[in-house]
């Protein structure tokens, strides 16, 4: 795929002959630190979970060397020059790529488990390279050539066997303004959903401390708006998990493969709109997460896991993003759980229901607030079609605008 004013064949050159390299540090995390005025310091991490493919330091951040823990011999990062991730336990993510668009005149160098290379026969434009290196013609020779067996790596001598097509300087700056304005597209996105996830927060904190301080909300046992169900798996239906983002979801769409046992007739049912109660840890919620479901059909979860079915369905979507903040949730289990010899989670489903919430006295109340965070939800997850849309969008692009 090409821009139509464009005929002319692309160079195919040798990424070892277009790039020099240099040599990088091994500062780890616990030299490095945010917020002063020294040397910035890349390291692979971030090129993995955090940069964009065109780090701008306008606006992106890095850390910076901690004092006394300066190189002795390094080279500067440039505009233009390109890093890549040399390990990783995923084919996918090895020699990952981010080019440095515009240091914003700050002192940069690469570190720990990153490769530094430099078109110093400026046959590229700045903006082109990271791209061109993200594309699916590059990460497909490194797949081949990638080296490991649980983590694979890469070094600069394997970048002799890689290379990259290189367009007239006139296209390569069109294709990388393109995928420049998708990626800040992109970003936009993220903000868009970032900001609907606080409100959806504030809404709930200020609701709960306005309605406890003006009495109109008053703590409630679980138990007397949720009730444990039995229902067991005896029709046989699709088997889902819980995460923290997604909620109850088919485990097989969002894990990869099904981790359920043979038999799943003695598994629990989730109904539409019931609470289910994880009892695994995880990230901010170590005593396990707790979530609504919003699939309209019958579903099956392990049996490991506690099924409620709310009083109402208003209830239910306030329980729902009530345990969607951390500390609601911590609070809410700590004094529940009981942790085994190897911190494992012992809490009987009937205990779960044994603690207090705030909630609204008024029907009303409870109405208007399950109402209104949901409309905020329903506008989230259309945010959210509509960022995949984008991403699906660059990664075609990265496939069909290279060679």
């Amino acid at each position: 795929m090409r821009f139509p004013e464009f005929s002319e064949e692309w160079e195919i050159c040798k990424v070892s002959e277009l790039l020099d390299f240099y040599s990088t540090n091994s500062l780890s995390w616990e030299q490095l630190e945010y917020g002063t005025k020294a040397m910035m310091n890349l390291h692979y991490g971030l090129i993995h979970v955090g940069l964009p493919t065109m780090v701008d330091l306008t606006r992106d951040n890095l850390p910076n060397i901690k004092e006394d823990n300066m190189p002795k011999n390094f080279e500067l990062c440039k505009e233009g020059d390109v890093a890549f991730a040399d390990a990783s336990e995923d084919t996918n993510e090895v020699a990952k790529p981010i080019e440095f668009f515009d240091l914003a005149g700050k002192n940069i160098v690469c570190g720990l488990h990153t490769i530094h290379g430099r078109d110093n026969k400026n046959k590229t434009v700045i903006g082109f390279k990271g791209y061109a290196f993200s594309s699916s013609a590059f990460h497909n020779q490194i797949r081949r050539i990638a080296q490991g067996t649980k983590i694979y790596s890469i070094s600069t001598k394997n970048f002799s066997e890689c290379f990259i097509g290189i367009p007239s300087k006139v296209e390569q700056t069109k294709i990388a303004t393109l995928l420049r304005l998708i990626d800040e597209r992109i970003a936009t996105q993220n903000k868009i959903i970032d900001k609907l996830q606080s409100l959806i927060k504030g809404i709930v904190y200020q609701a709960k401390i306005d309605g406890v301080r003006q009495n109109t909300w008053q703590k409630k046992e679980l138990r007397k708006v949720l009730q444990e169900r039995n229902e067991k798996n005896t029709k046989g239906y699709e088997v889902c998990s819980v995460s923290v983002t997604q909620g109850v979801v088919n485990q097989i769409e969002y894990l990869g493969r099904s981790f359920a046992a043979k038999d799943t007739l003695h598994y629990n049912v989730v109904k539409y709109g019931d609470i289910v109660y994880t009892k695994s840890p995880t990230g901010d919620f170590p005593y396990g997460i707790v979530k609504r479901s919003n699939i309209r059909y019958n579903v099956a979860v392990s049996p490991l896991y506690g099924v409620y079915e709310p009083v109402n369905d208003n209830i239910g979507i306030i329980l729902h993003f009530y345990f969607m903040q951390p500390s609601n949730a911590l609070n809410y289990l700590h004094r529940l759980i009981q942790k085994g010899a190897k911190n494992t989670i012992s809490i009987t489903n009937g205990r779960f229901l044994e603690n207090t919430i705030p909630l609204p006295n008024s029907s009303e109340e409870t109405k208007r607030l399950a109402w209104l965070l949901t409309a905020i939800q329903n506008k989230m997850v259309l945010e959210l079609d509509l960022l995949s849309n984008y991403q699906k969008q660059k990664q075609y692009l990265l496939r069909q605008m290279f060679i």
